[in-house]
């Protein structure tokens, strides 16, 4: 199975979880997904997955003034991702369960 396939299903969770602790930009929620592990993760699907959070009012937006280069456009959770973050994260562990017991010894 390619990871590249569960990464679609798992994406918006792994995101969201991402931002629970610390608002992030683009590039950094990439670098930070990549640091979890998740090292096949492409950089237009992170942006897209974060541009869709936001218009699905799961996430909030600032802008920061950046020397280095452009402004950064940070993005954090609000209550209603956190609701969805808790929400899913339930769904993935029940999920995550049933295919650990069907798996069983040949996993």
């Amino acid at each position: 199975m390619e990871i590249s396939q569960l990464l679609k299903g798992v994406l918006d969770l792994a995101v969201l979880a991402v931002l629970r602790e610390q608002d992030g930009y683009g590039y950094d929620v990439l670098r930070r997904l990549r640091q979890a592990g998740l090292d096949e993760v492409g950089d237009a699907s992170v942006y897209g997955t974060l541009r869709r959070l936001y218009k699905a009012g799961l996430l909030t937006s600032y802008v920061v003034p950046s020397e280095e280069g452009p402004h950064r456009k940070y993005y954090s959770m609000n209550e209603l991702g956190r609701q969805r973050l808790a929400e899913a994260g339930r769904t993935w562990h029940s999920f995550a369960k049933t295919m650990d017991d069907l798996l069983g010894e040949a996993a």
